[in-house]
């Protein structure tokens, strides 16, 4: 088999050899050629390329060889034109007769074609709109969890492709172009290309859905590191808020995934991204509940997955309060039971009110940091699951209750301004904040402490921020 590599699409000797090869075909039934044809300045460098990594000296256009892959070796070069129509009469008795007008004119031809059909495949990407969703900080562990189980469609059921962007901003170019090919790699359906980034000159530039993952806090440091860390927190979430503003698009969905200062993170966005609806920004305690539920489970003998709709409120890396009030249990063995679908109020299941209202709350606090410990590693794993189930539930809708901060917006009386974490659902892909849960005077007092503290957080943050007091 013959191959005619590569030519210039204006080159005449290009058009001459490609006539020739037609012909040949026409007449030797089991004769092959493979005809490509490159843009003008394209040509050197490929030539130059394709030289080196086979050993060949050649310099004008066409390039032609032949394959001898079915011997077992490599492509033997033929030469250009001349030796091509040599070899031809040679081996075939064949020749070409060609005019140089004609010549010409196919020349022409050939690289109008090549100009069209450059132009169609460039529309038909352009065509493809790409969901966009940037990832800061993505070289944290959470990551190798999350991302598997992001590019999917029962995360986004509607999208038909997906281009994700991995931000991190200590400048480790070579981590995330590992992690670029391990995305790569895992061959998703979903994924259209992956670019990663090390500063913010195009951060959140068309985001759909940014996921902010940054992590500062250390108990470990002293005080002028711990100053240090909320002004670089302060000063990263606020620049974070104004990029979003301009750049990403006005139905953007943005998660706060964080072990410190999750809602006075998300408040600064908010504070700084006024163009965009406030409850498109959440910080989410899907972890929490989570691992509430992890607690309840062992307590009443059952799965994790069989209770559902635990509420938490407050601040949610900060004093919180995990309320059962609309929690239900299934599989429960009991006296009474049902059908798969049967369940029953937590409430009715666990007499012990003393220990939901305090040895269940500081298991609750302490369960992350002991897992944290057990494994030596943080726990990852929990937190990607938790923001694969928010943003499900988001892009599909969902009847469960989650757990997330928001603005408040005089929602149970609470001063507005604060991000709070609220039972809330989503419906046709929007957040609604649940008016429906019972408040007694004791959850009415808890709910005014933790709006205290959160506004005192912010207060003290915009301090540190702005004069380095803590």
């Amino acid at each position: 088999m013959c191959s005619l590599g590569k030519g210039k699409a204006d080159c005449p000797h290009y058009a001459k050899a490609e006539l020739l090869s037609d012909r040949l075909q026409r007449s030797l039934p089991d004769f092959r050629i493979h005809k490509i044809s490159i843009l003008p300045h394209e040509w050197r460098k490929w030539l130059e390329a394709t030289c080196t990594r086979n050993g060949w000296k050649h310099e004008r256009s066409p390039l032609v060889w032949r394959e001898l892959v079915h011997q077992g070796g490599k492509g033997m070069l033929l030469g250009g034109f001349s030796d091509f129509v040599e070899h031809c009469q040679d081996y075939y008795s064949i020749t070409s007769d060609m005019l140089t007008d004609s010549m010409l004119a196919v020349a022409a031809e050939n690289l109008e074609t090549k100009m069209n059909i450059i132009a169609e495949e460039q529309r038909c990407l352009n065509r493809i709109e790409p969901l966009h969703i940037w990832i800061s900080s993505a070289l944290n562990p959470t990551c190798n969890f999350l991302i598997p189980n992001l590019l999917s469609a029962e995360v986004f059921p509607h999208v038909s492709t997906i281009s994700l962007h991995l931000l991190d901003l200590k400048g480790n170019e070579e981590g995330l172009r590992g992690l670029r090919m391990e995305t790569e790699d895992l061959a998703l359906p979903l994924l259209h290309q992956v670019s990663i980034h090390t500063d913010l000159d195009q951060a959140f530039q068309g985001a759909d859905v940014i996921l902010l993952l940054d992590e500062w806090w250390s108990d470990d440091g002293d005080g002028e590191e711990q100053k240090k860390n909320v002004k670089g927190m302060s000063d990263r979430y606020i620049e974070y808020g104004q990029l979003i503003d301009t750049r990403a698009n006005k139905e953007v969905k943005v998660i706060v995934s964080a072990d410190s200062f999750a809602n006075w993170r998300c408040s600064l966005l908010l504070e700084h991204a006024c163009s965009i609806d406030s409850h498109q920004f959440i910080t989410m305690a899907t972890q929490l509940e989570n691992e509430a539920k992890a607690i309840l489970a062992t307590k009443l003998k059952v799965r994790t997955s069989d209770i559902r709709n635990v509420i938490v409120w407050g601040n949610i890396s900060g004093s919180f309060y995990i309320d059962l009030q609309w929690t239900k249990v299934f599989n429960y063995d009991g006296a009474i039971k049902g059908p798969a679908f049967f369940s029953q109020p937590a409430l009715k299941l666990l007499h012990q009110r003393k220990w939901l209202e305090t040895d269940f709350q500081d298991m609750a606090r302490r369960r992350r940091a002991e897992a944290a410990s057990k494994s030596c590693r943080a726990a990852s794993m929990s937190a990607a699951d938790g923001i694969l189930a928010v943003l499900a539930a988001w892009n599909g809708g969902s009847d469960g209750v989650f757990s997330v901060g928001v603005l408040c917006q005089g929602e149970y009386n609470l001063p507005d301004g604060i991000v709070l974490s609220l039972p809330v659902n989503f419906t046709g892909g929007k957040l609604g904040v649940l008016s429906e849960a019972t408040i007694g005077d004791e959850l009415k007092e808890k709910l005014c402490f933790f709006a205290r503290e959160l506004m005192q957080e912010k207060e003290l943050g915009s301090e540190v921020a702005e004069h380095g007091l803590l």
